[in-house]
């Protein structure tokens, strides 16, 4: 009989963005994720009054990335 043991990985909250004419999202990792799909959420509302750029420096393979607010479809939390 084999022993059961517990898995052993660690699992990340990513920020997906997904950008207007872009195929595949942009998967972003901050330290804070939640805080940062809220501010995104909000640049989205206010994206259709007025463009800004969105200057962001996550932690993981994509180091800073400014994207217009305008050109940001939807966003999303994945596990």
């Amino acid at each position: 009989m084999a022993q059961q043991f517990p898995p052993q990985f660690k699992s990340r909250l990513a920020l997906l963005v997904f950008l207007k004419g872009a195929a595949a999202p942009m998967v972003l990792y901050f330290e804070n994720p939640k805080a940062e799909y809220e501010d995104f959420l909000n640049a989205i509302k206010t994206g259709a009054n007025v463009a800004r750029v969105i200057e962001k420096e996550p932690t993981g393979p994509i180091k800073k990335v400014a994207i217009m607010s305008n050109q940001i479809a939807s966003v999303a939390l994945q596990e």
